[in-house]
């Protein structure tokens, strides 16, 4: 099981310094990875979590984080292919990889805000349909010398795209969404599959499966395959029993617990989100002391052991 950590990129704890703590100290730390997400805006009559009102660019965040660190990876979990063509983001996130040394892996997702689609122009129909094109686009930008894609929604005309990626062919693709369809997608075009932070991970099995079938389809290799877990932390000193207990909730013996149970229920890489943490993202919170919880967590949940 490799373990991830959420960058600060929510809310009052999400500032450069703390960001670039953050990576420095998840790095030493032993971390496998950072990981970002996207949220471009929000409707003023949309009521929502606080954790979407105030969120830093999510590829601008890996970029930073990139600069201080020397080999953890930069993940993005995710960003909405809706909202921009595979060529822009084949060239945002190749420079990526190029810059960090080949560490990057991308997520992508369909989008679901309203507002989001009516400000990037872009429409709601047929998203789904428009995956797998996006993807195969990806692919030949990163991997051919002279690419093409010609498709009902996308269009790459001969041409070339340098510098390439890294990582040959290019960056690991994940794909999220929670519905049945959405999961074998993942499994049969992706290299994997990336929970939401909405995910029910007491059922997590059931998903994995589902992926799981889809990469069998594909004829590939079931253990090649990457299940990538948000894991939204809700820390307490309080131990928390009973079976409405969230996983991933309580001290910290029971969230090792709880990333050790995800192992079992064919979780390969799970990531600790405390963008989620009210105490550290919530309205009126004093940032001057989010550093100090957001790294004490950091370091009670250390795959190396430190704190």
């Amino acid at each position: 099981m490799r373990i991830g950590f959420g960058l600060p990129v929510s809310g009052a704890w999400a500032t450069p310094d703390r960001l670039a703590a953050v990576a420095v100290e998840a790095e030493r730390a032993g971390y496998d990875a950072l990981w970002s997400f996207q949220r471009l805006l929000v409707g003023v009559d949309q009521q929502l979590d606080p954790v979407y009102r105030s969120v830093l660019d999510p590829l601008i965040a890996l970029a930073y984080a990139a600069a201080r660190t020397e080999s953890i990876r930069l993940g993005v979990a995710i960003v909405n292919l809706p909202f921009v063509t595979p060529a822009y983001l084949a060239k945002q996130v190749g420079t990526l990889d190029v810059l960090s040394g080949g560490r990057v892996d991308l997520g992508l997702g369909v989008g679901w805000s309203e507002p989001e689609f009516i400000a990037t122009g872009a429409s709601a129909d047929r998203r789904v349909a428009r995956t797998g094109e996006y993807v195969a686009a990806l692919r030949t930008l990163w991997a051919d010398e002279v690419s093409a894609f010609e498709g009902e929604f996308y269009t790459i005309p001969p041409s070339r795209m340098e510098p390439k990626p890294v990582q040959r062919p290019g960056p690991p693709i994940l794909l999220g969404g929670g519905v049945p369809a959405a999961l074998r997608r993942a499994g049969r075009i992706a290299d994997g599959w990336v929970s939401r932070s909405a995910t029910d991970l007491s059922r997590i099995a059931r998903d994995v499966e589902l992926v799981l079938a889809g990469a069998a389809e594909a004829g590939k290799d079931p253990a090649t395959v990457r299940i990538v877990c948000r894991g939204v932390v809700r820390l307490s000193p309080v131990e928390p029993a009973g079976p409405d207990r969230r996983r991933l909730s309580g001290t910290f013996e029971q969230i090792r617990e709880d990333a050790a149970w995800l192992a079992t229920q064919g979780v390969t890489e799970v990531f600790y989100d405390l963008n989620w943490d009210p105490l550290l993202t919530g309205p009126g919170v004093d940032p001057s002391a989010t550093l100090d919880r957001a790294l004490d967590i950091l370091h009670g949940l250390s795959p190396a052991g430190l704190g």
